[in-house]
């Protein structure tokens, strides 16, 4: 299942729509109400804490401004299919159970979970916590580019509007507003500022690879897969 997957075909010929992470239809749609993968939160994501009977969808379309970490997570305790970093329509509880989990996996995964979304956030700053900065400056030494800063900015990408650019910068450019974080300059066009500032940029590992992953107070709607985003 890849995000914004289209429609299949039933036996009969009829479109039918697949279940993915940006489908509009669910089979429990009567039966409680969800947050969609490519709509905005409900505004309560401050009181609100993930529980193992929500699933992933929910939780990274109420959560948007960290579903990248919250989406790494996931995935690290093993829920992922083909083409998307999980089967977005299932419970974390469903999902784990299925992939053969034990219930004290399940309960520490939400731990994780909530512990993530409690992490404080400086919105007047773009920060990069010290494992991000350690592995740019070991990038930057393999590219014999060291004493570069780090250009951050976004692009109309993906199913949900934007996703994030990270790219070195030889030099901040004159319309650029310079934030310094953990030895490490970050260059930002002043145009992107409003809705790049309070941003920090993590470097994380997990089963499906590693890469640097953002969180962002700004942001108010996220894909299912974590990787695209709106305001």
């Amino acid at each position: 299942m890849s995000c914004c997957s289209p429609h299949k075909k039933s036996n009969d010929g009829a479109d039918q729509p697949k279940k993915s992470c940006c489908s509009q239809e669910r089979d429990d749609q009567e039966k409680q109400e969800q947050s969609s993968c490519c709509s905005a939160p409900n505004g309560s994501q401050g009181k609100m804490k993930i529980t193992r009977q929500m699933t992933i969808e929910q939780i990274l379309g109420m959560f948007p401004y960290k579903a990248q970490r919250l989406s790494q997570e996931i995935t690290n305790a093993g829920l992922h299919c083909i083409g998307c970093h999980a089967a977005v329509w299932e419970t974390l509880e469903g999902g784990m159970l299925s992939h053969g989990k034990s219930e004290e996996a399940i309960e520490e995964l939400v731990e994780r979970l909530n512990a993530l979304l409690e992490e404080a956030v400086d919105i007047d700053t773009i920060r990069i916590t010290s494992r991000g900065a350690a592995k740019f400056m070991a990038i930057l030494s393999e590219e014999g580019k060291q004493g570069w800063g780090m250009r951050f900015s976004e692009e109309m990408a993906g199913c949900n509007g934007f996703e994030y650019v990270l790219d070195f910068s030889e030099k901040a450019e004159e319309d650029d507003e310079v934030f310094v974080s953990n030895g490490i300059e970050i260059h930002v066009n002043k145009a992107k500022v409003s809705f790049l500032k309070g941003s920090e940029i993590d470097y994380l590992e997990g089963l499906r690879g590693a890469g640097f992953k953002i969180s962002n107070p700004n942001v108010r709607s996220a894909c299912g897969c974590g990787t695209s985003h709106n305001y």
